[in-house]
């Protein structure tokens, strides 16, 4: 009878331990920002951070430029950001590329909860690195023509608010706001099938676009 209450005793202990150690993120949300805690960044750099969008560009090679750096998480969400930003900032990085928000829209949230999550991060780069010129990036059109990613693409008509919610909060911080949006959608507002094969991520020819739309806004 002993064994047995020890026995559970233990089990219990191995639950509550395993409960406290529940990861908060992905395990590839720890392998990234890992491994960008151990990559330098200097006062000359420009970084791209957000969501897999973000991370599926090669943001060095599209601008052929070293200074520009990639650090996107597949998966990311303003949450996600906000938590792994301090250790981006202690460079004091020239600009910040930011494009995050929609991996909170399948989890039921507002537009304005949204906006908010983002604002908390506007106002972390104003506080930790203040000289960091900082652009806030509308949200990219989706589709649901492919069937696919439909926790996203189902709820397609909710972005134009989320970026109208966007740039009046940037107006009211005083930050860029940069419409890609506009250049990526149809007439519906959906994402025209030529920059997409799954209705969420961009072809290369998406990201050529988004290259063409940023540049005059790149620190030479």
């Amino acid at each position: 009878m002993k064994k047995l209450i020890f026995l559970l005793c233990c089990l219990a202990a191995n639950i509550s331990l395993f409960g406290q150690a529940t990861p908060k993120y992905s395990t590839y949300y720890y392998q990234r920002a890992t491994l960008f805690e151990q990559l330098p960044v200097s006062a000359d750099d420009i970084l791209f951070i957000g969501n897999s969008i973000t991370d599926g560009g090669e943001w060095s090679e599209l601008f052929n430029n070293p200074h520009v750096k990639n650090r996107g998480i597949s998966g990311d969400t303003t949450e996600g950001v906000y938590d792994r930003l301090s250790v981006l900032l202690k460079g004091q990085p020239a600009q910040i590329f930011l494009l995050i928000g929609i991996n909170n829209v399948p989890r039921g949230e507002s537009a304005n909860n949204i906006t908010e999550s983002i604002r908390n991060i506007v106002k972390k780069v104003k506080a930790e690195s203040p000289h960091t010129e900082l652009f806030v990036q509308s949200l990219l059109p989706v589709t649901p023509h492919y069937k696919m990613f439909e926790e996203h693409t189902s709820r397609w008509q909710m972005i134009p608010d989320i970026n109208r919610a966007i740039r009046q909060m940037t107006q009211e911080e005083h930050v860029t706001y940069i419409d890609l949006f506009s250049h990526f959608a149809d007439e519906q507002g959906q994402m025209k099938t030529e920059y997409t094969n799954d209705g969420l991520h961009l072809l290369g020819k998406g990201y050529l676009l988004w290259k063409t739309i940023i540049t005059p806004y790149i620190k030479k």
